[in-house]
């Protein structure tokens, strides 16, 4: 599954096109990332501080008017959320996201249970961002048996290990690969979900260490990712890999996207 990330006021462009409220701009934006192969769109306006209730409606409006898929809607605010996935008329949201941090699962679950959404989960909780594979595993144990009890679905969960950038530790790859390893064998009916750029913050040719990234991921047993879908280049990576892993039968998914001009 891919989550096409670039409808977030973080980048200038999107909040130059919200600010303005340029809906041209954003229905381009959603039309071309479906169009890549986008299984969801994330609507992302948390960096506009005092106006992101409005953004995050007018944004869910926009972008419903063009998509055929379904939104994910992400915010760290709870009040933002029930806004945008009560504005979402599918009937399979996905909220972006919930933690094993105390507050921020008691204050996201009912909406979760409210809205019939699927949940991006991130194996952290009170004590911050584990650094280990083993302590993300155990959060994510955690994080599968609370879901569950609050009466969310396996198939609805998707459990984020958080990548940590090579820049500040040379293990942080090794290590979310590790845990994304352990949590597919302990959780075979989870999914597992993540961004990619994290992992190449502050080194050069970022977008090769991405996708590099991706295909070690996929080997490892992660099913779902947060990206670009108009990078032709992690596209082509990302079909070519589930060709191999046997998650394309006979190649034809491979095939169709290379027809239609996803990759060369």
């Amino acid at each position: 599954m891919l989550i096409g990330e670039l409808i977030n006021t973080s980048r200038d462009a999107v909040r130059m096109a919200v600010e303005s409220r340029d809906d041209s701009f954003i229905r381009e934006l959603a039309e071309e990332q479906e169009k890549a192969g986008a299984d969801y769109i994330d609507v992302n306006c948390g960096s506009m501080i005092g106006q992101e209730s409005e953004a995050m409606r007018w944004l869910v409006k926009i972008v419903q008017e063009v998509a055929s898929v379904p939104l994910c809607i992400d915010s760290p605010s709870p009040e933002v959320l029930e806004l945008g996935l009560a504005s979402s008329r599918e009937k399979s949201p996905m909220i972006n996201s919930v933690s094993a941090e105390t507050e921020r699962f008691r204050e996201i679950i009912p909406l979760a249970t409210r809205y019939g959404a699927k949940v991006i989960a991130l194996c952290m909780d009170d004590g911050g961002v584990p650094a280990s594979a083993d302590d993300r595993v155990k959060i994510a144990g955690r994080l599968v048996t609370d879901l569950s009890q609050a009466g969310v679905a396996l198939d609805d969960i998707f459990l984020d290990p958080l990548v940590q950038p090579i820049s500040t530790s040379e293990t942080a790859g090794r290590e979310v690969l590790r845990a994304v390893d352990a949590i597919r064998s302990a959780h075979p009916d989870a999914h597992l979900v993540s961004g990619l750029s994290n992992v190449s913050f502050g080194l050069p040719s970022r977008k090769l260490l991405n996708r590099t990234f991706l295909v070690q991921l996929m080997s490892a047993g992660m099913d779902a990712f947060l990206v670009d879908p108009l990078d032709r280049d992690l596209m082509g990576a990302y079909y070519a890999s589930a060709a191999l892993l046997g998650l394309d039968e006979f190649g034809i998914g491979y095939i169709e996207q290379f027809r239609a001009g996803a990759f060369e």
